[in-house]
């Protein structure tokens, strides 16, 4: 029965795929904030360039539920950039946290994200996807938009703009945008770079693991959490954290 339910998933989002092929940003999350109302919710991580895909949510359905992981080890910069935007742009922004402080983490556990591989993953686990598989299930919600594009990693380059991840829909009104559309986009409507982007930091995470790049490197390069270019927020659960999660009530 659930291998059924999720080809009928499948062949619905190749159809709405089809449908919205040619659809602007706009467009789509106009769709999706009729099609899906309060089982909407958007996710943002104010970073570099953050405040596109946030001023597209707020011409366009302004109440969308807005959700950042707040890790406990964002920029000073970080946490002032996203006051300053929820303020111009009158946002519905819900901050979700670990449930164990940074300080309690770092006293029993060192700083995990120095402990290869595995610490990385437990540090993801702690501050990043349990925070968000929280707030998608406190929220009730049943689709997920988010501001990735295809030319970031490879995973996303796979990705389609209306797609499926963990069991909810997965939207991704500006996946198809390039860095040229985005800084004219931010031109056009004199929006604000992260204020580090002014040092050199293209792609913005915690504190402890982003450094500056230069013209001639991925921005990704400048995120050193571990081996791969995702923070596990985008990415679909194990089957082990999936049936963790259940178990959990999560």
């Amino acid at each position: 029965m659930e291998a059924a339910r999720i080809a009928t998933v499948d062949s619905d989002l190749d159809r709405e795929n089809r449908a919205l092929e040619a659809s602007t940003p706009e467009e789509l999350i106009a769709w999706a904030h009729e099609r899906y109302g309060d089982r909407l919710i958007a996710s943002t991580s104010f970073g570099s360039s953050s405040a596109v895909m946030l001023h597209l949510i707020h011409r366009v359905a302004p109440r969308i539920p807005i959700v950042c992981v707040d890790t406990g080890y964002f920029f000073e910069e970080t946490y002032q950039f996203a006051d300053d935007l929820i303020k111009r742009l009158d946002l519905d922004v819900r901050f979700y946290s670990p449930t164990m402080s940074a300080a309690r983490q770092e006293a029993l556990y060192g700083k995990l994200w120095e402990q290869g591989e595995e610490g990385v993953q437990r540090y993801l686990q702690i501050n990043k996807i349990e925070p968000m598989q929280r707030a998608l299930q406190e929220l009730g919600t049943e689709a997920w938009m988010a501001g990735l594009r295809a030319d970031q990693t490879e995973h996303r380059g796979g990705l389609r703009r209306i797609d499926r991840q963990d069991g909810r829909i997965k939207i991704h009104p500006i996946l198809r945008w390039t860095s040229e559309d985005i800084d004219n986009y931010m031109v056009q409507h004199d929006l604000p770079h992260h204020p580090l982007v002014a040092q050199g930091y293209r792609s913005i995470g915690d504190h402890h693991s982003t450094i500056p790049t230069t013209d001639d490197m991925d921005p990704r390069d400048g995120r050193i959490l571990g081996k791969k270019p995702e923070c596990g927020l985008h990415l679909p659960l194990t089957e082990e954290e999936d049936q963790s999660l259940k178990s959990s009530g999560l």
